[in-house]
């Protein structure tokens, strides 16, 4: 597997999205996994329960910010969902991980981020030319027709009509403040106004995504007002309502996601005994086609 290359992908033919079937490969539309091989893919996951030990901190990953998701989630959707030279729609495109996991497995991605000092401080993990023709990253409201726009453009300058692959990891409401921008969505006033918001969103990326392909949304619930939230299946219902088809809904263990915070395990058992609540070791990652 290619690892941060400077090569400059080719651009992909049409003919490429066919399904492929000869005597010795047959792929699906949407994958270059060759199904007469398909024993020789077993470190592609087909369960609903994903483990893994420690988040990947390397071929340029890093995990400095808060709230990026772990790179294997990537790996497995990229090579079971897209094929070589795709284009990955990420719109809350954070610290990257889309984008370097992309340019990694020969995709390509575009990327909308709201905040400017981050999308200046990740342009530095790709090079000018990957930034030039595999990667590239828009600072806008993903909620906006601006961002739509900019998308399209970028689209068009990429040489497709749609992206072939989307990711969503929002907020998880407020748990994390990310900004002071009104528009993001982790300083939404209510949690109702956060569904709204990434309704919005994910519209804006049900429409400028390739009909038949899959998007990803990666999300946990939270804890409010002495009960769970579960933005998880509320976000799933708005994307189901939008038309979305859900394919999978998988359950991912997050012990090691993220880094430090101060809160010792003992002080969370305390809570939840005290309390009457769980605490949250799991996140969502759910699969739709279009």
């Amino acid at each position: 597997m290619a690892r941060l290359s400077n090569t400059k992908l080719k651009p992909q033919k049409k003919a490429d999205l066919r399904v492929v079937q000869t005597p010795n490969i047959k792929t699906t539309k949407y994958s270059d996994i060759n199904l007469n091989r398909w024993k020789d893919y077993a470190h592609v996951i087909t369960n609903s329960l994903w483990l893994f030990p420690a988040r990947l901190k390397e071929h340029g990953h890093s995990n400095e910010y808060h709230g990026n998701y772990i790179p294997q989630i990537a790996q497995q959707m990229y090579e079971r969902y897209t094929k070589k030279n795709d284009i990955v729609l990420d719109m809350f495109f954070g610290s990257g991980t889309s984008g370097i996991e992309a340019i990694n497995m020969n995709r390509r991605c575009i990327g909308v981020e709201l905040k400017q000092d981050l999308v200046d401080s990740v342009s530095q993990k790709f090079t000018p030319k990957q930034l030039v023709t595999d990667v590239n990253i828009i600072c806008s409201d993903s909620t906006s027709k601006d961002a739509v726009e900019k998308v399209q453009a970028r689209l068009e300058i990429m040489g497709e009509e749609k992206a072939q692959f989307l990711m969503l990891h929002p907020p998880y409401d407020d748990i994390i403040k990310f900004s002071d921008k009104k528009e993001d969505l982790s300083n939404c006033a209510t949690t109702e106004e956060f569904y709204d918001m990434f309704e919005k969103v994910a519209k804006n990326g049900y429409d400028l995504l390739e009909k038949g392909r899959f998007a990803c949304l990666i999300i946990g619930d939270s804890y409010k007002n002495s009960e769970v939230q579960p933005l998880g299946f509320e976000c799933m219902n708005r994307m189901r309502k939008l038309g979305f088809k859900l394919k999978s809904t998988i359950v991912k263990d997050i012990n090691g996601n993220e880094r430090a915070k101060g809160r010792t395990a003992n002080l969370w058992r305390y809570r939840a005994l005290a309390g009457g609540f769980s605490i949250f070791n799991h996140e969502y990652i759910f699969v739709f086609q279009k």
